[in-house]
């Protein structure tokens, strides 16, 4: 043999050549996979859960800052505060006692889970209360949210 022959694979009929011991994946091999896939998806999960619970915080704190500013331009144009009775819907609409009343929101926000803000007229020693009961919907929880 040549120098070359030796390093060249050799084929003769009483052993056929061949190109791999294995075709195919093992059972192991895929489940190992499986799981690894498994793993990463509920890691990403979490992580899109905890971002949507935290744009809802935001959110809600947007709105009760909207809120706060709307409630001072009706205490501007009207010389008080709306009464709990009159609630957040003075915002909207005339409570009907009020010459110099002008609309300062389109309608009343709810939260993003749905549920209305809490206002009080007067407040636990300020002029007001205004929150959400966050995502339990319960006031005087510990996630309630304050502007």
């Amino acid at each position: 043999m040549t120098e070359l022959g030796a390093f060249m694979p050799v084929c003769d009929s009483h052993r056929p050549f061949r190109r791999s011991a294995r075709r195919a994946f093992t059972l192991i091999e895929l489940l190992l996979v499986l799981v690894i896939l498994a793993i990463l998806a509920t890691t990403v999960a979490l992580k899109v859960v905890g971002r949507r619970e935290q744009a809802q915080r935001t959110a809600a704190k947007q709105d009760l800052n909207t809120i706060n500013t709307a409630l001072t331009a009706f205490e501007i144009d009207n010389g008080r505060f709306p009464t709990t009775e009159e609630g957040l819907a003075a915002l909207v609409q005339n409570p009907g006692n009020l010459p110099e009343w002008k609309a300062v929101l389109d309608k009343i926000p709810v939260d993003p889970w749905g549920h209305p803000y809490v206002y009080r007229c007067p407040g636990n020693g300020k002029d007001y209360d205004l929150l959400s009961c966050g995502p339990s919907g319960q006031e005087g929880t510990a996630d309630n949210i304050l502007p």
